[in-house]
Parts: C-alpha cells; structure tokens; sequence
C-alpha cells in the first residue's frame, strides 16, 4: 500500500469490525455495533508569503456498543491491538451492566439497513507535498494582497488535504464503508483606511482538488471581501427587508434542520414541534434530500447506523414532508429512522430565479447581511437575535458597509415571510441553498 495515504487495507478494517462483535457475542453481548476508521491528511498555512505552519496528521479509532437487552454500552480506543480490542469491548460491556434501560435503545430496524453500498465518487486523493501546497497557499495570498493597496496585512493562505476511510458493522450482519476525501483552500487578509480595519476571508473546498476554484480567484475573492467592509457605519433602529447572502443563508437551513430534528423534537424544546404535514414556509419553497450526488460533501449510502439513506422531500410547497431522525429518536417519537443518524446529506433548496443583483433589486431598500455573529436562537421559542455586519441597500444597489447592528426576529415568522431564493448557490457544504430574501425584520442599531 505504498501509494496509499492508509495504513490499513478497508479489509483489514472490516476484519477488526467483525473481530469485536465476535468478542462482544463471546462475552454475552446480546447485539452489538461496531465503527472502525482511519484518516490522514497534510495541512500548510502562509503568511506574508512566508511558510508558518506544516502538519501531518495521521490518527485511527474505533469505536464499540454492545447491548445487554435495552442497556446500552460504548467505549472506544485507538489500539487496533488484540489486547486492546478485548478491553475496550469488555469495558462497554462494562458500562452497559450499570446502564438504565431504555426502551428504544438498541441496533436499527434489519428492514432498514442498506443492501448496497453504490461508489459515489468521494475519494480523490491529491499527491501533494509540503512545497507545493505552500506554494498553492502563498499565490492565493499573494492574489488577495495584490487587489488593493489598501489591503495592507494578513491572517494568511492555507490549504488543506485529508483522506479518511471507515467501515461499520452490526450484529444484524451488516457492514459497509469506503474511503473519502476532501480537499480545501483558504485565505483572510485585512484591509485599512484612515486607522479603520476590516477583516474578511474566503474559501474553497471539494472532494478532488480539481473541483477546487482557481487559487486566483479564491484570494481575489478574499481581497475584495475584505476592501468592501470599510467605512463600515451604524443603522438607527428600524424594520426593513434583510437579504441573507447565501453562505449565512445556509444557517438559516441548519437551524431549520435543527428544529425538526428528533433529539429537539421527542424532548420537546423545538418551536417547530408537530410541524409535520405544516405550511412553515411559503409555496414555492421545495426542500429536497438527495444522498446520492456524485462527489458530494454530505452524499452517504447509508447513515451513522447503516440505514439506507434515499431521496426524499424534506418541504414540498412550503409543507414540511418529513423530519430528520435516527433510530432513537424515531422510537422515542413512535416513528421510524429517515436514515439521518449523523445528520443531514446534501439539501438542496429551489430557487425562485433571480441572481444576487435581481435580489438587491427586487429587495430595493434594505439590509444585506454578509456576516452573523453570536449564537442567537432559542430553540424552543424560535426567537432570533444575532450580531450582524453587512452592506445598506438603496434602491438596488449597495450604498455602503454597515457593522455593529443586531438582527432580529423569531425565526418560524422569518421562514414564512421568505419572498425570494437567490440562484447563487452556495455549494460547499451539506446545505446547497441561494440568498434569501426576507420581508422584514427588525434591526437594532444607534
């Protein structure tokens, strides 16, 4: 396995899987579950053009939960060794022992699980080397430099190159896994007028390192970021349109994701409980999960318990379709797993067709947000209130920066009041969605 960034074969995994649910079995283990995984990976960073950090990781684990009838047990090591596998798997047998019972504890429906395991083209190893990463690192630094005089320091280029590979096993028979990859670049740079800064960055990332965008662009991206930011000012306390660009538009999904996901739901802190068969968005909103993209960041046959993951509509015409559950949380719900123990796989959001000019436009008078700071949703209200930076919109087109202002709202009345879903889509993380244009919110400032 010279070439092979592993140190194991996806064999020799899955025969490490199969030798500790035998050992669970052996020591009375009535079901048992099983993850073994392996990962390495090069990261370099630049600064000023000049190398700052280099690191090799290499790092292996696994991972064993037994069950004695409803009592759950879990321990994991780092030592593929026979000793250690013994120990650990006596040692989840161990805590299982002195574990409450649980009704829904236990290994996921056998109907469920996948039966098939489809090459979705996730493992593309890049043969990079320390120099030719930081010399990746350090054009794309020197590109964002170059945009403007003003751009006068920097927090630096970095790029980045894991490989990991993993197989999960049960005792219901089922094993499965595959190598993955993931390739990225980055750079922040700081730009400085009259005694002001602004800081801003941007990033690229993919399965195979030519998915990446140009290192060029990636820079030219952060440069200009950063350069907009300045002469920043404050907004006086008023209600008006807020356009979300779409990479903080994508948090926006996540808290949705968030709330109608069952650890939230069967412990009841969500505002959106029993939102199943709801309108919570408007009609023209179409959520969809799709598990299986080529090269996707989320594509998965299978979640975190072998479940068969599928296509689905998570919100077809505004009307949640479905939630996002394990198999512990769907018992605890009396439903059954949507296959997402581990979360969700690759969402992709319809579009309402306007590009990012025709939202500014169709928006006319409002606040851009660019930038969110804090944690602020309570989950259990929907109540929504977070820092914000970002740009005044007047008349279509961007009238100048804005910065320490707060957004703020309840996020079940936002996600009603949506009016637009941009086409600039952001793709470079598990939720695939536009700018999102919002009626009205409040924005608290001078």
């Amino acid at each position: 396995m010279s070439d092979s960034p592993f140190s194991y074969t996806s064999q020799s995994l899955a025969d490490l899987a199969g030798q500790a649910l035998d050992l669970a079995r052996r020591d009375g283990a009535s079901a048992a579950e099983v993850e073994v995984s392996e990962g390495s990976g090069l990261s370099v960073s630049v600064r000023q053009g000049a190398l700052e950090t280099i690191e090799h990781n290499r790092d292996k684990g696994i991972g064993v939960t037994v069950y004695l009838g409803r009592r759950r047990g879990h321990a994991s090591t780092s030592d593929f060794s026979a000793d250690a596998l013994a120990r650990v798997v006596d040692k989840a047998l161990s805590i299982a022992r002195y574990t409450a019972e649980d009704d829904c504890a236990g290994l996921a429906d056998e109907a469920l699980l996948a039966t098939s395991v489809p090459d979705l083209d996730l493992y593309h190893p890049w043969d990079i080397d320390v120099d030719q990463a930081g010399a990746l690192a350090r054009d794309c630094e020197a590109a964002a430099l170059a945009v403007d005089a003003r751009i006068r320091n920097s927090e630096g280029g970095s790029l980045s190159s894991q490989n990991s590979q993993f197989v999960y096993a049960n005792s219901l028979g089922f094993s499965g896994g595959y190598p993955s990859s993931r390739q990225s670049l980055s750079c922040a740079v700081i730009a400085e007028e009259d005694g002001a800064m602004q800081r801003d960055y941007w990033y690229t990332t993919a399965r195979a390192a030519g998915d990446l965008d140009d290192v060029a662009v990636v820079g030219r991206r952060a440069g200009e970021r950063a350069l907009r930011r300045l002469r920043g000012r404050r907004l006086s306390t008023r209600q008006c349109p807020v356009l979300f660009e779409a990479p903080v538009a994508s948090g926006l999904l996540a808290s949705f994701v968030s709330a109608i996901s069952g650890g939230h739901l069967y412990r009841k802190s969500s505002f959106l409980l029993d939102s199943l068969g709801q309108q919570i968005f408007p009609g023209f909103v179409r959520i969809q999960e799709q598990p299986f993209l080529p090269r996707g960041l989320a594509s998965s046959p299978f979640d975190a318990e072998g479940v068969a993951t599928h296509e689905r509509d998570v919100v077809r015409d505004g009307v949640v379709q479905g939630y996002f559950l394990s198999s512990y949380s769907a018992r605890k719900l009396g439903l059954r797993s949507t296959g997402n123990a581990g979360g969700n796989h690759n969402l992709i959001v319809s579009t309402t067709g306007e590009d990012f000019d025709a939202l500014l436009r169709k928006m006319g008078t409002g606040l851009l947000v660019t930038e969110l700071l804090g944690h602020g949703l309570n989950m259990v209200t929907g109540d929504y209130s977070r820092g914000a930076a970002g740009f005044w919109v007047e008349n279509g087109q961007i009238a100048h920066a804005v910065e320490e202002i707060t957004i703020a709202g309840n996020l079940r009345d936002m996600l009603r009041d949506i009016v637009a879903l941009g086409t600039d889509v952001e793709t470079r993380g598990s939720r695939r969605v536009g700018s999102i244009l919002i009626g009205r919110m409040t924005v608290a400032g001078e």
